[in-house]
């Protein structure tokens, strides 16, 4: 396949995924997003998101981008449950008519308990999934 002329448009997965965890009702009232939310101490339920990096293939124009997913409580089996919600969803993510741009969603690391050096009394699960979205082109 020829390099398009065209600057590429990547989609911006971190919103992606946040916008579609906020929308599920087995999520409803946990903040979630690529920071942690006001006044945040590390014992309320939240979801963060973190691109880690990932790689463009430009011959099939995917990305494959690789996120981390914080899940906290105020408590371990609290922060273990927000973590199993996520897990439970984010596959129909790649779902046909499911409204996003990912043709894949992977799981590279599965809910594990993690110390949180910036919250002391944080109870943090965290999760790697790797999402695969379609890169557009845009025109000159």
């Amino acid at each position: 396949m020829p390099v398009s002329p065209e600057p590429l448009v990547f989609p911006d997965v971190e919103q992606a995924v946040a916008e579609f965890l906020r929308a599920r009702p087995e999520l409803s009232g946990v903040p979630v997003g690529s920071s942690v939310p006001p006044g945040f101490d590390g014992t309320q339920r939240a979801v963060v998101l973190t691109r880690l990096g990932g790689v463009y293939l430009d011959d099939d124009r995917l990305d494959n981008a690789e996120v981390r997913l914080d899940s906290y409580g105020p408590g371990k089996t609290d922060a273990q449950a927000v973590a199993l919600a996520v897990r439970g969803v984010l596959w129909l993510l790649a779902e046909p008519g499911g409204g996003t741009v990912f043709s894949d969603v992977t799981e590279l690391q599965g809910p594990c308990f993690v110390l949180d050096r910036r919250h002391s009394d944080a109870n943090r699960y965290v999760m790697r999934y790797r999402f695969v979205a379609r890169v557009q082109s845009r025109p000159a």
